[in-house]
Protein backbone atom coordinates (compact mmCIF):
# COMPACT_ATOMS: atom_id res chain seq x y z
CA UNK A 1 0.00 0.00 0.00
CA UNK A 2 1.47 3.42 -0.86
CA UNK A 3 2.83 5.91 1.86
CA UNK A 4 0.00 8.58 1.28
CA UNK A 5 -2.87 5.96 1.39
CA UNK A 6 -1.48 4.34 4.71
CA UNK A 7 -1.22 7.96 6.32
CA UNK A 8 -4.85 8.36 5.18
CA UNK A 9 -6.20 5.04 6.54
CA UNK A 10 -4.33 6.26 10.15
CA UNK A 11 -6.28 9.62 9.80
CA UNK A 12 -9.76 7.31 9.39
CA UNK A 13 -12.19 6.96 12.13
CA UNK A 14 -12.73 3.11 13.37
CA UNK A 15 -16.18 3.11 11.34
CA UNK A 16 -14.98 5.63 8.17
CA UNK A 17 -12.10 3.17 7.79
CA UNK A 18 -14.51 -0.13 7.85
CA UNK A 19 -16.40 1.75 4.78
CA UNK A 20 -13.27 2.43 3.06
CA UNK A 21 -12.11 -0.75 3.05
CA UNK A 22 -15.84 -2.92 1.65
CA UNK A 23 -14.32 -0.39 -1.12
CA UNK A 24 -11.30 -1.10 -1.50
CA UNK A 25 -9.71 -4.01 -3.05
CA UNK A 26 -6.43 -4.03 -1.47
CA UNK A 27 -8.40 -3.97 2.02
CA UNK A 28 -8.34 -5.93 4.74
CA UNK A 29 -4.69 -7.50 3.66
CA UNK A 30 -3.13 -8.54 6.34
CA UNK A 31 0.58 -9.94 7.17
CA UNK A 32 -0.35 -13.65 6.25
CA UNK A 33 -1.33 -12.17 2.98
CA UNK A 34 -4.61 -12.92 2.15
CA UNK A 35 -7.59 -10.80 1.86
CA UNK A 36 -9.66 -10.71 5.01
CA UNK A 37 -12.96 -10.99 5.03
CA UNK A 38 -15.17 -8.14 6.53
CA UNK A 39 -16.74 -10.58 9.13
CA UNK A 40 -13.26 -11.37 9.84
CA UNK A 41 -11.44 -7.86 10.28
CA UNK A 42 -14.26 -6.69 12.69
CA UNK A 43 -13.89 -9.55 14.94
CA UNK A 44 -10.02 -8.85 15.26
CA UNK A 45 -10.49 -4.72 15.28
CA UNK A 46 -13.43 -5.64 18.28
CA UNK A 47 -10.87 -7.88 20.23
CA UNK A 48 -7.70 -6.04 19.75
CA UNK A 49 -10.02 -2.91 21.25
CA UNK A 50 -11.26 -5.03 24.11
CA UNK A 51 -7.92 -6.32 25.09
CA UNK A 52 -6.45 -2.72 24.78
CA UNK A 53 -9.90 -1.93 27.00
CA UNK A 54 -8.44 -4.95 29.53
CA UNK A 55 -5.25 -3.85 29.87
CA UNK A 56 -5.93 -0.36 30.62
CA UNK A 57 -8.53 -1.73 32.94
CA UNK A 58 -6.17 -3.57 34.76
CA UNK A 59 -3.27 -0.84 35.08
CA UNK A 60 -5.95 1.12 36.35
CA UNK A 61 -7.44 -1.25 39.50
CA UNK A 62 -4.01 -1.87 39.63
CA UNK A 63 -2.89 1.41 40.86
CA UNK A 64 -5.67 2.12 42.90
CA UNK A 65 -6.14 -1.13 45.09
CA UNK A 66 -4.23 -0.38 47.39
CA UNK A 67 -2.89 3.43 47.53
CA UNK A 68 -4.76 3.60 50.78
CA UNK A 69 -2.41 1.40 52.31
CA UNK A 70 0.64 2.49 50.70
CA UNK A 71 -0.26 6.05 51.25
CA UNK A 72 -0.18 5.90 55.23
CA UNK A 73 1.74 3.30 55.97
CA UNK A 74 4.71 3.96 53.61
CA UNK A 75 3.87 7.83 53.14
CA UNK A 76 2.53 8.98 56.54
CA UNK A 77 -0.40 10.65 55.52
CA UNK A 78 -3.63 10.53 57.44
CA UNK A 79 -6.52 8.66 56.28
CA UNK A 80 -8.71 11.54 55.33
CA UNK A 81 -5.45 12.79 52.96
CA UNK A 82 -5.13 9.07 52.00
CA UNK A 83 -8.79 8.60 50.74
CA UNK A 84 -8.74 12.11 48.77
CA UNK A 85 -5.40 10.97 46.88
CA UNK A 86 -7.32 7.95 45.81
CA UNK A 87 -10.62 9.69 44.85
CA UNK A 88 -9.12 12.69 42.97
CA UNK A 89 -6.68 9.98 41.36
CA UNK A 90 -9.77 8.06 40.16
CA UNK A 91 -11.52 11.05 39.41
CA UNK A 92 -8.52 12.81 37.36
CA UNK A 93 -8.47 9.49 35.41
CA UNK A 94 -12.04 9.74 34.36
CA UNK A 95 -12.12 13.13 33.53
CA UNK A 96 -8.18 13.34 30.90
CA UNK A 97 -10.27 11.53 28.55
CA UNK A 98 -12.56 14.34 27.77
CA UNK A 99 -9.52 16.80 27.97
CA UNK A 100 -7.79 14.23 25.97
CA UNK A 101 -10.11 14.37 23.30
CA UNK A 102 -10.00 18.02 23.07
CA UNK A 103 -7.14 18.15 22.26
CA UNK A 104 -6.88 15.52 19.67
CA UNK A 105 -9.90 17.81 17.55
CA UNK A 106 -8.30 21.18 18.41
CA UNK A 107 -4.41 21.13 18.86
CA UNK A 108 -2.85 17.69 17.91
CA UNK A 109 -3.65 14.62 15.77
CA UNK A 110 -5.07 11.66 16.99
CA UNK A 111 -1.93 9.36 15.96
CA UNK A 112 0.78 11.72 17.38
CA UNK A 113 -1.43 11.91 20.26
CA UNK A 114 -1.55 8.41 20.93
CA UNK A 115 1.91 8.18 20.91
CA UNK A 116 2.16 10.80 23.38
CA UNK A 117 -0.42 8.68 25.77
CA UNK A 118 1.25 6.04 25.41
CA UNK A 119 4.56 7.53 26.53
CA UNK A 120 2.74 8.95 29.61
CA UNK A 121 1.36 5.64 30.00
CA UNK A 122 4.62 4.12 29.95
CA UNK A 123 6.16 6.76 31.99
CA UNK A 124 3.49 6.81 34.98
CA UNK A 125 3.57 3.03 35.65
CA UNK A 126 7.37 2.87 35.31
CA UNK A 127 7.89 5.76 37.95
CA UNK A 128 5.51 4.30 40.38
CA UNK A 129 7.76 1.32 41.24
CA UNK A 130 10.42 3.86 42.30
CA UNK A 131 8.51 5.30 45.16
CA UNK A 132 6.25 2.28 46.08
CA UNK A 133 9.68 -0.18 45.90
CA UNK A 134 9.83 -0.98 50.00
CA UNK A 135 13.68 -0.38 49.74
CA UNK A 136 14.37 -3.14 52.29
CA UNK A 137 13.08 -5.50 49.71
CA UNK A 138 16.05 -5.15 47.18
CA UNK A 139 18.91 -4.47 48.90
CA UNK A 140 23.01 -5.79 49.10
CA UNK A 141 23.39 -6.14 52.57
CA UNK A 142 21.30 -5.38 55.40
CA UNK A 143 23.25 -2.39 55.90
CA UNK A 144 23.56 -1.11 52.02
CA UNK A 145 20.09 -0.62 50.16
CA UNK A 146 20.27 -0.35 46.77
CA UNK A 147 18.24 2.84 46.14
CA UNK A 148 17.20 5.33 48.85
CA UNK A 149 14.83 8.40 47.78
CA UNK A 150 14.07 11.34 50.79
CA UNK A 151 10.18 11.37 51.63
CA UNK A 152 10.01 14.46 49.88
CA UNK A 153 10.83 13.26 46.43
CA UNK A 154 9.74 10.48 46.95
CA UNK A 155 6.17 12.35 47.49
CA UNK A 156 6.96 14.65 44.35
CA UNK A 157 7.63 11.50 42.42
CA UNK A 158 4.50 9.71 43.38
CA UNK A 159 2.01 12.12 42.51
CA UNK A 160 3.98 13.19 39.09
CA UNK A 161 3.73 9.07 38.39
CA UNK A 162 -0.16 9.53 38.95
CA UNK A 163 -0.71 12.22 37.07
CA UNK A 164 1.36 11.03 34.25
CA UNK A 165 -0.79 7.42 34.57
CA UNK A 166 -3.81 9.33 34.70
CA UNK A 167 -2.85 11.42 31.04
CA UNK A 168 -2.18 8.28 29.73
CA UNK A 169 -4.81 6.19 30.99
CA UNK A 170 -7.46 9.04 29.65
CA UNK A 171 -5.63 8.69 25.87
CA UNK A 172 -6.41 5.14 25.41
CA UNK A 173 -9.83 5.86 26.88
CA UNK A 174 -10.86 8.69 24.48
CA UNK A 175 -8.86 7.63 21.62
CA UNK A 176 -8.60 3.85 21.35
CA UNK A 177 -11.12 2.69 23.26
CA UNK A 178 -14.39 5.01 22.67
CA UNK A 179 -17.83 3.20 22.94
CA UNK A 180 -18.41 4.33 19.21
CA UNK A 181 -15.72 2.30 18.36
CA UNK A 182 -17.48 -0.86 18.79
CA UNK A 183 -19.97 -0.19 16.08
CA UNK A 184 -23.04 0.20 18.22
CA UNK A 185 -25.05 2.50 15.65
CA UNK A 186 -27.62 -0.23 14.60
CA UNK A 187 -28.42 -1.74 17.61
CA UNK A 188 -31.40 -1.53 19.84
CA UNK A 189 -32.33 -0.81 23.04
CA UNK A 190 -32.53 -4.08 23.77
CA UNK A 191 -28.90 -5.20 22.57
CA UNK A 192 -27.34 -1.58 23.66
CA UNK A 193 -28.54 -2.84 27.19
CA UNK A 194 -26.95 -6.39 26.62
CA UNK A 195 -23.67 -4.88 25.59
CA UNK A 196 -23.26 -2.57 28.56
CA UNK A 197 -24.03 -5.59 30.89
CA UNK A 198 -21.67 -7.76 29.43
CA UNK A 199 -19.05 -5.03 29.04
CA UNK A 200 -19.10 -4.04 32.16
CA UNK A 201 -18.49 -7.98 33.18
CA UNK A 202 -16.05 -8.47 31.61
CA UNK A 203 -14.25 -5.31 33.25
CA UNK A 204 -15.18 -6.29 36.77
CA UNK A 205 -14.06 -9.74 35.94
CA UNK A 206 -11.04 -8.08 35.02
CA UNK A 207 -10.85 -6.01 38.33
CA UNK A 208 -11.93 -9.01 40.27
CA UNK A 209 -8.27 -10.89 39.32
CA UNK A 210 -6.58 -7.47 39.54
CA UNK A 211 -7.82 -6.85 43.58
CA UNK A 212 -7.21 -10.64 44.20
CA UNK A 213 -3.52 -11.01 43.14
CA UNK A 214 -2.01 -7.25 43.19
CA UNK A 215 -3.31 -6.84 46.57
CA UNK A 216 -2.00 -10.24 47.87
CA UNK A 217 1.78 -9.36 46.21
CA UNK A 218 1.39 -6.02 47.54
CA UNK A 219 0.79 -6.95 51.09
CA UNK A 220 2.28 -10.44 51.75
CA UNK A 221 4.53 -11.75 48.88
CA UNK A 222 6.81 -8.54 48.67
CA UNK A 223 4.66 -5.74 49.81
CA UNK A 224 4.52 -3.17 46.98
CA UNK A 225 6.38 -4.48 44.43
CA UNK A 226 2.94 -5.07 43.32
CA UNK A 227 2.68 -1.72 41.78
CA UNK A 228 5.31 -3.89 38.64
CA UNK A 229 2.16 -5.40 37.32
CA UNK A 230 0.39 -2.46 36.60
CA UNK A 231 3.84 -1.32 34.84
CA UNK A 232 3.65 -5.13 32.72
CA UNK A 233 0.37 -4.78 31.93
CA UNK A 234 0.43 -1.16 30.57
CA UNK A 235 3.23 -2.41 28.40
CA UNK A 236 0.78 -5.25 27.20
CA UNK A 237 -1.57 -2.36 25.80
CA UNK A 238 1.20 -0.31 24.10
CA UNK A 239 2.44 -3.99 22.32
CA UNK A 240 -1.67 -4.04 21.60
CA UNK A 241 -2.36 -0.79 20.42
CA UNK A 242 1.14 -1.21 18.58
CA UNK A 243 -0.05 -4.41 16.33
CA UNK A 244 -3.24 -2.15 15.04
CA UNK A 245 -2.74 1.10 16.04
CA UNK A 246 -3.84 2.50 11.98
CA UNK A 247 -7.07 -0.44 12.44
CA UNK A 248 -8.09 1.13 16.07
CA UNK A 249 -7.83 4.71 15.99
CA UNK A 250 -11.22 6.28 15.86
CA UNK A 251 -12.36 9.45 14.74
CA UNK A 252 -15.35 11.48 15.63
CA UNK A 253 -17.82 12.42 12.98
CA UNK A 254 -17.45 16.33 11.95
CA UNK A 255 -19.44 19.05 13.53
CA UNK A 256 -20.35 16.24 16.85
CA UNK A 257 -17.28 17.77 19.51
CA UNK A 258 -17.62 19.34 22.69
CA UNK A 259 -16.49 23.00 21.12
CA UNK A 260 -19.32 22.79 19.40
CA UNK A 261 -21.57 21.48 21.80
CA UNK A 262 -20.40 24.04 24.55
CA UNK A 263 -20.39 26.71 21.36
CA UNK A 264 -23.96 26.50 21.18
CA UNK A 265 -24.85 26.60 24.63
CA UNK A 266 -22.51 29.72 25.04
CA UNK A 267 -24.02 31.08 21.84
CA UNK A 268 -27.62 30.83 23.30
CA UNK A 269 -27.08 31.95 26.95
CA UNK A 270 -25.45 35.60 24.61
CA UNK A 271 -27.94 35.93 22.05
CA UNK A 272 -30.70 35.37 25.44
CA UNK A 273 -29.09 38.30 27.37
CA UNK A 274 -29.12 40.37 24.56
CA UNK A 275 -32.83 39.74 23.59
CA UNK A 276 -33.84 39.85 27.33
CA UNK A 277 -32.58 43.55 27.54
CA UNK A 278 -33.62 44.90 23.97
CA UNK A 279 -36.30 42.85 22.80
CA UNK A 280 -39.41 41.03 23.85
CA UNK A 281 -39.76 37.91 21.29
CA UNK A 282 -39.33 34.76 23.13
CA UNK A 283 -38.58 30.71 21.70
CA UNK A 284 -39.56 27.53 23.42
CA UNK A 285 -36.47 26.63 24.00
CA UNK A 286 -33.32 28.93 25.64
CA UNK A 287 -30.80 27.10 23.56
CA UNK A 288 -33.04 28.47 20.35
CA UNK A 289 -31.63 31.53 20.66
CA UNK A 290 -27.85 29.36 18.91
CA UNK A 291 -30.01 29.28 16.05
CA UNK A 292 -29.04 30.72 12.69
CA UNK A 293 -32.58 31.87 12.49
CA UNK A 294 -33.00 33.54 16.25
CA UNK A 295 -29.76 35.60 15.04
CA UNK A 296 -27.16 32.54 16.67
CA UNK A 297 -24.09 31.11 14.87
CA UNK A 298 -25.15 27.62 14.66
CA UNK A 299 -27.70 25.02 12.33
CA UNK A 300 -30.73 23.51 13.62
CA UNK A 301 -29.21 20.43 13.68
CA UNK A 302 -26.64 21.36 15.92
CA UNK A 303 -28.72 23.22 18.30
CA UNK A 304 -31.30 20.27 18.30
CA UNK A 305 -28.39 17.92 19.03
CA UNK A 306 -27.28 19.94 21.94
CA UNK A 307 -30.55 20.21 22.99
CA UNK A 308 -30.68 16.63 23.32
CA UNK A 309 -27.71 16.52 24.94
CA UNK A 310 -29.12 18.97 27.56
CA UNK A 311 -32.12 17.10 28.59
CA UNK A 312 -29.83 14.38 30.19
CA UNK A 313 -28.30 17.01 31.82
CA UNK A 314 -30.93 16.04 35.58
CA UNK A 315 -29.85 12.41 35.09
CA UNK A 316 -25.70 12.98 34.69
CA UNK A 317 -26.98 15.47 37.77
CA UNK A 318 -27.94 12.52 39.74
CA UNK A 319 -25.25 10.26 39.26
CA UNK A 320 -22.98 12.68 40.98
CA UNK A 321 -23.60 11.70 44.99
CA UNK A 322 -24.22 8.05 43.74
CA UNK A 323 -20.71 7.99 42.53
CA UNK A 324 -19.56 9.31 45.77
CA UNK A 325 -20.73 6.55 47.37
CA UNK A 326 -19.62 3.71 45.06
CA UNK A 327 -15.97 5.86 46.01
CA UNK A 328 -16.31 4.70 49.21
CA UNK A 329 -14.94 1.26 48.05
CA UNK A 330 -11.67 2.46 47.68
CA UNK A 331 -11.79 4.38 50.57
CA UNK A 332 -14.57 4.74 53.64
CA UNK A 333 -14.75 0.85 53.08
CA UNK A 334 -11.28 0.50 52.76
CA UNK A 335 -10.42 2.09 56.11
CA UNK A 336 -13.03 0.05 57.69
CA UNK A 337 -11.41 -3.34 56.24
CA UNK A 338 -7.93 -2.08 57.60
CA UNK A 339 -8.65 -1.25 60.89
CA UNK A 340 -10.45 -4.99 61.37
CA UNK A 341 -9.16 -8.36 61.77
CA UNK A 342 -7.77 -9.79 58.42
CA UNK A 343 -6.88 -13.49 60.06
CA UNK A 344 -8.90 -16.01 58.54
CA UNK A 345 -7.82 -19.75 59.71
CA UNK A 346 -3.96 -18.84 59.92
CA UNK A 347 -4.28 -16.56 56.54
CA UNK A 348 -4.05 -13.10 55.97
CA UNK A 349 -6.54 -11.70 53.91
CA UNK A 350 -5.56 -9.18 51.78
CA UNK A 351 -7.68 -5.42 52.06
CA UNK A 352 -8.17 -5.12 48.96
CA UNK A 353 -9.60 -8.50 48.49
CA UNK A 354 -12.36 -7.49 50.18
CA UNK A 355 -13.48 -5.57 46.76
CA UNK A 356 -14.43 -8.68 45.32
CA UNK A 357 -17.40 -9.26 48.12
CA UNK A 358 -18.81 -6.20 45.44
CA UNK A 359 -17.83 -7.58 42.19
CA UNK A 360 -19.54 -10.88 43.22
CA UNK A 361 -23.05 -9.62 43.06
CA UNK A 362 -22.77 -8.25 39.60
CA UNK A 363 -21.13 -10.94 38.05
CA UNK A 364 -23.94 -13.01 39.46
CA UNK A 365 -27.23 -10.77 38.46
CA UNK A 366 -25.82 -9.68 35.05
CA UNK A 367 -26.95 -13.67 33.73
CA UNK A 368 -30.62 -12.69 35.24
CA UNK A 369 -30.80 -9.43 34.48
CA UNK A 370 -30.38 -10.68 30.38
CA UNK A 371 -33.17 -12.89 31.26
CA UNK A 372 -35.44 -10.52 32.62
CA UNK A 373 -34.56 -7.81 29.73
CA UNK A 374 -35.52 -10.46 27.41
CA UNK A 375 -38.89 -11.59 29.22
CA UNK A 376 -40.14 -8.01 30.76
CA UNK A 377 -38.34 -5.11 30.15
CA UNK A 378 -38.20 -5.36 26.01
CA UNK A 379 -40.94 -7.50 25.70
CA UNK A 380 -42.40 -4.92 23.05
CA UNK A 381 -42.37 -1.71 22.17
CA UNK A 382 -45.54 -0.71 24.01
CA UNK A 383 -45.54 -2.69 26.79
CA UNK A 384 -42.78 -3.58 29.46
CA UNK A 385 -40.88 -0.68 32.12
CA UNK A 386 -38.06 1.62 30.90
CA UNK A 387 -34.02 1.16 32.49
CA UNK A 388 -34.72 3.86 35.02
CA UNK A 389 -36.63 1.64 37.84
CA UNK A 390 -32.79 -0.36 37.80
CA UNK A 391 -31.27 2.73 38.29
CA UNK A 392 -33.89 3.50 40.97
CA UNK A 393 -33.32 0.19 42.69
CA UNK A 394 -29.55 0.48 42.40
CA UNK A 395 -29.04 4.08 44.31
CA UNK A 396 -31.81 2.77 46.85
CA UNK A 397 -29.50 -0.04 47.09
CA UNK A 398 -25.99 2.61 47.46
CA UNK A 399 -28.35 4.30 50.05
CA UNK A 400 -28.80 1.18 51.87
CA UNK A 401 -24.45 -0.15 51.84
CA UNK A 402 -24.17 3.70 52.97
CA UNK A 403 -26.16 2.43 56.29
CA UNK A 404 -24.99 -0.89 56.13
CA UNK A 405 -21.57 0.73 56.48
CA UNK A 406 -22.59 3.01 59.91
CA UNK A 407 -24.17 -0.23 61.74
CA UNK A 408 -21.07 -1.96 60.65
CA UNK A 409 -18.68 0.28 62.28
CA UNK A 410 -20.61 0.71 65.52
CA UNK A 411 -20.80 -2.78 65.80
CA UNK A 412 -17.13 -3.35 65.28
CA UNK A 413 -16.44 -0.87 68.10
CA UNK A 414 -18.12 -3.05 70.60
CA UNK A 415 -14.85 -6.16 70.29
CA UNK A 416 -11.75 -5.63 71.92
CA UNK A 417 -9.07 -4.82 70.07
CA UNK A 418 -5.51 -6.86 69.00
CA UNK A 419 -2.26 -5.52 67.44
CA UNK A 420 -2.28 -6.66 63.75
CA UNK A 421 0.98 -6.01 61.37
CA UNK A 422 0.55 -4.91 57.68
CA UNK A 423 3.59 -4.49 55.92
CA UNK A 424 6.10 -4.70 58.95
CA UNK A 425 3.60 -1.90 60.48
CA UNK A 426 1.57 -2.79 63.59
CA UNK A 427 -1.03 -1.43 64.23
CA UNK A 428 -4.38 -1.50 66.38
CA UNK A 429 -7.24 -2.64 64.63
CA UNK A 430 -10.97 -4.27 66.08
CA UNK A 431 -10.80 -8.47 67.00
CA UNK A 432 -13.99 -8.16 64.37
CA UNK A 433 -13.60 -10.58 61.75
CA UNK A 434 -13.75 -8.48 58.15
CA UNK A 435 -15.78 -10.66 57.01
CA UNK A 436 -18.47 -8.84 58.83
CA UNK A 437 -18.64 -6.00 56.75
CA UNK A 438 -19.50 -8.28 53.71
CA UNK A 439 -23.32 -7.33 53.11
CA UNK A 440 -22.48 -3.64 52.68
CA UNK A 441 -19.83 -4.09 49.87
CA UNK A 442 -22.48 -6.52 47.98
CA UNK A 443 -25.13 -3.89 48.57
CA UNK A 444 -22.68 -1.19 46.45
CA UNK A 445 -22.34 -4.64 43.97
CA UNK A 446 -25.71 -5.05 43.08
CA UNK A 447 -26.25 -0.78 42.82
CA UNK A 448 -23.19 -1.09 40.40
CA UNK A 449 -25.02 -4.32 38.57
CA UNK A 450 -28.19 -2.14 38.40
CA UNK A 451 -27.26 1.62 37.88
CA UNK A 452 -23.95 1.72 35.66
CA UNK A 453 -25.09 -0.44 32.51
CA UNK A 454 -28.67 1.52 32.50
CA UNK A 455 -26.80 5.09 33.03
CA UNK A 456 -24.64 4.24 29.64
CA UNK A 457 -27.57 3.01 27.78
CA UNK A 458 -29.78 6.16 28.55
CA UNK A 459 -27.05 8.29 28.12
CA UNK A 460 -26.21 6.47 25.08
CA UNK A 461 -29.45 5.54 22.99
CA UNK A 462 -31.83 9.23 23.60
CA UNK A 463 -29.46 11.09 21.88
CA UNK A 464 -28.92 11.52 17.70
CA UNK A 465 -25.93 9.17 16.45
CA UNK A 466 -23.83 11.81 15.77
CA UNK A 467 -23.40 13.47 19.10
CA UNK A 468 -23.47 9.73 21.42
CA UNK A 469 -19.67 9.99 22.00
CA UNK A 470 -20.46 13.46 23.40
CA UNK A 471 -23.09 12.20 25.44
CA UNK A 472 -20.65 9.76 27.24
CA UNK A 473 -18.26 12.14 27.70
CA UNK A 474 -20.52 14.15 29.67
CA UNK A 475 -21.41 11.39 31.70
CA UNK A 476 -17.37 10.51 32.57
CA UNK A 477 -17.36 14.53 33.84
CA UNK A 478 -20.54 13.94 35.95
CA UNK A 479 -18.50 10.33 37.20
CA UNK A 480 -15.84 12.35 37.82
CA UNK A 481 -17.45 15.03 39.71
CA UNK A 482 -18.53 12.79 42.02
CA UNK A 483 -15.38 11.70 42.89
CA UNK A 484 -14.11 15.26 43.65
CA UNK A 485 -17.78 15.62 45.11
CA UNK A 486 -16.15 12.79 47.78
CA UNK A 487 -12.89 14.11 48.02
CA UNK A 488 -14.65 17.23 49.23
CA UNK A 489 -17.04 15.75 51.44
CA UNK A 490 -13.93 13.84 53.30
CA UNK A 491 -12.25 16.84 53.69
CA UNK A 492 -14.88 18.86 54.89
CA UNK A 493 -16.03 16.60 57.44
CA UNK A 494 -12.15 16.03 58.79
CA UNK A 495 -12.43 19.54 58.96
CA UNK A 496 -15.75 20.34 60.32
CA UNK A 497 -15.66 18.14 63.19
CA UNK A 498 -12.22 18.07 63.78
CA UNK A 499 -11.52 14.89 62.92
CA UNK A 500 -14.40 13.15 64.50
CA UNK A 501 -16.45 12.24 61.53
CA UNK A 502 -13.15 11.27 59.24
CA UNK A 503 -10.87 10.03 62.07
CA UNK A 504 -7.15 8.42 62.21
CA UNK A 505 -8.06 5.71 64.54
CA UNK A 506 -11.23 4.73 63.84
CA UNK A 507 -11.90 4.12 67.29
CA UNK A 508 -11.68 7.24 68.24
CA UNK A 509 -13.93 9.21 66.01
CA UNK A 510 -17.54 8.65 64.65
CA UNK A 511 -17.20 7.52 61.05
CA UNK A 512 -20.67 6.13 61.37
CA UNK A 513 -21.94 9.55 61.14
CA UNK A 514 -19.93 10.38 57.96
CA UNK A 515 -21.86 6.89 56.61
CA UNK A 516 -25.32 7.89 57.54
CA UNK A 517 -24.80 11.78 56.44
CA UNK A 518 -24.37 9.81 52.89
CA UNK A 519 -27.41 7.87 53.48
CA UNK A 520 -29.48 10.49 53.59
CA UNK A 521 -28.03 12.45 50.97
CA UNK A 522 -28.15 9.75 48.57
CA UNK A 523 -31.89 8.96 49.61
CA UNK A 524 -32.96 12.34 48.86
CA UNK A 525 -30.71 11.84 45.76
CA UNK A 526 -32.94 9.04 44.96
CA UNK A 527 -36.39 10.08 45.48
CA UNK A 528 -35.19 13.08 43.50
CA UNK A 529 -34.05 10.86 40.06
CA UNK A 530 -37.67 8.90 40.89
CA UNK A 531 -39.49 12.11 40.19
CA UNK A 532 -38.17 12.69 36.44
CA UNK A 533 -37.02 9.20 35.94
CA UNK A 534 -40.49 9.28 33.33
CA UNK A 535 -38.78 11.74 31.01
CA UNK A 536 -36.20 8.94 30.12
CA UNK A 537 -38.89 6.44 29.03
CA UNK A 538 -38.61 6.41 25.25
CA UNK A 539 -36.19 4.13 24.41
CA UNK A 540 -37.97 3.29 21.25
CA UNK A 541 -37.94 6.37 19.80
CA UNK A 542 -35.38 7.15 16.79
CA UNK A 543 -33.42 9.85 17.68
CA UNK A 544 -30.77 9.26 14.74
CA UNK A 545 -33.23 10.34 11.85
CA UNK A 546 -35.38 12.67 14.98
CA UNK A 547 -33.90 15.84 12.97
CA UNK A 548 -34.56 14.94 9.39
CA UNK A 549 -37.61 16.80 9.32
CA UNK A 550 -35.26 19.94 9.90
CA UNK A 551 -33.30 19.74 7.21
CA UNK A 552 -36.02 21.08 4.87
CA UNK A 553 -36.08 24.53 6.85
CA UNK A 554 -32.55 24.59 7.40
CA UNK A 555 -32.56 24.85 3.21
CA UNK A 556 -35.12 26.63 3.44
CA UNK A 557 -33.35 29.55 5.49
CA UNK A 558 -30.00 29.18 3.44
CA UNK A 559 -32.31 29.89 -0.12
CA UNK A 560 -33.79 32.93 2.44
CA UNK A 561 -30.25 34.06 2.84
CA UNK A 562 -29.37 33.91 -0.90
CA UNK A 563 -32.01 35.80 -1.91
CA UNK A 564 -31.29 38.50 0.93
CA UNK A 565 -28.27 38.52 -0.61
CA UNK A 566 -29.09 39.05 -3.91
CA UNK A 567 -31.63 42.00 -3.22
CA UNK A 568 -28.72 43.55 -1.27
CA UNK A 569 -26.19 43.33 -4.35
CA UNK A 570 -28.84 45.03 -6.11
CA UNK A 571 -29.58 47.54 -3.74
CA UNK A 572 -26.03 47.87 -3.90
CA UNK A 573 -26.43 48.45 -7.19
CA UNK A 574 -29.06 51.07 -7.80
CA UNK A 575 -26.76 53.00 -4.87
CA UNK A 576 -24.12 52.56 -7.29
CA UNK A 577 -25.69 53.88 -10.16
CA UNK A 578 -28.05 56.34 -10.23
CA UNK A 579 -28.02 56.99 -13.48
CA UNK A 580 -30.24 54.11 -14.39
CA UNK A 581 -32.83 55.50 -12.16
CA UNK A 582 -33.43 58.89 -14.59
Amino acid sequence: MPDADRRDVQGKGFLNHMADKEQSPLAGRGNHGRKLSQPEKKLQEAICVLLVELCERFTFFGIVCNMIHFCTVKLGYRNYQAAIVNMCFVGTSMLTPVLVGWIAECLVGRIKLVCICMFLHFLGTALLPVVSFPFEDIYIDKRHVLHTLPKREQKIVFYFALLTASLGIGGIRAIICPLNAYNLEDCGPKELLSFFNWFYWLVNLNSAVVFVTISYIQQSVARNLGFLIPFVSGIMAIITIHMMRGDMIYKPKADSSLLTTFGVIGSALKMRCVRYRYFSGGVTNWLDHAKENHGGQYSEIQVESTKSLARLFPLFTFQILYRTCIMQIPSGYYLQTMNSNLHFSGFVFPVAAMNVISIVPLLILVPILECINSSCLFSSKDAGHSPTIYIVVGQLSAALSMMVAGFSEIHRKHFPQVEQTLSEEVLLVSSMPCFHLAPQYILLGVAEALVTPSCALLSFRLVPERVRGISMHFLALFNGAGCFMGAFFVQTAHAGTQGNWFPHLLYEGKLERFFFFLASLMMVNTLGFWTIAHRYNKLHEDYTNEFRGNLSGEKLLKHEKAIKRYDTVLESSSILSPVEKI
